[in-house]
């Protein structure tokens, strides 16, 4: 037995040597970086699920973050962080690359977030301000501020970021998914379009009038 190798690690390494020798073709590990995310989910599609597992590193962090800023709770945006990615998986049959993957997959995140912003709509709390609690962002503190800033400026800061966020929070459905979508996950009129089913001038417009709504609901902090 090969000394370096665990059993199932010998074995399988014979079984290729065995089928090179045979002239069989083996398969070589896949680079899944080489390859588009549309292109690694129809691998995903034809039964590859550590092209699945690659998907669900790549984007966990951003579907947490855009569902944090649906829900305003770390354990609850977790959750439904692993929905969509159940629902990506159970979705890979009839997943045929129209659209990036990025758009189908925000297709899904955003459905799954109108349904939960629907289903709780009478339990969200207010958002407030907690000082001694770290900003969920950023990690800090209003009794650390960065050098830069006075503690006064500071909790001004604070408040003001509480301000937005209530704000967004506050906004037509429609307009608080397109705000979240451009100014937190950099997506592009086009990108915003496809997830929500609009041109690209009708993306424009809806994000004009959310912007100008959050500009005359700030301007005490602008």
């Amino acid at each position: 037995m090969d000394p370096i190798l665990p059993r199932s690690g010998a074995e399988a390494a014979r079984g290729a040597a065995g089928r090179r020798s045979a002239g069989l073709r083996v398969t070589s590990p896949v680079d899944y970086e080489a390859l588009d995310d549309a292109q690694v989910m129809l691998r995903v599609k034809n039964g590859d699920d550590a092209g699945f597992e690659y998907l669900v590193t790549k984007y966990r962090r951003p579907m947490m973050a855009f569902m944090y800023r649906m829900a305003h709770n770390t354990a609850v945006a977790e959750e439904l962080a692993q929905e969509i990615f159940l629902r990506v998986y159970r979705s890979r049959q009839t997943y045929n690359a129209e659209a990036k993957f990025s758009t189908w997959l925000y297709r899904i995140a955003t459905n799954l977030a109108v349904n939960h912003a629907r289903d709780t709509k009478y339990e969200r709390p207010e958002i407030t301000v907690n000082l001694d609690q770290p900003d969920q962002e950023t990690g800090s503190t209003i009794d650390l501020p960065d050098g830069s800033m006075t503690a006064e400026e500071a909790i001004l800061r604070r408040e003001r970021l509480a301000a937005i966020r209530q704000h967004v929070q506050n906004l037509p459905e429609r307009q608080r998914l397109a705000v979240l979508m451009h100014k937190y996950q950099e997506m592009d009129y086009r990108q915003i379009g496809e997830v929500l089913k609009l041109s690209e001038s009708a993306t424009k417009s809806l994000l004009f009038r959310a912007y100008e709504t959050l500009r005359e609901k700030l301007k005490d902090f602008i």
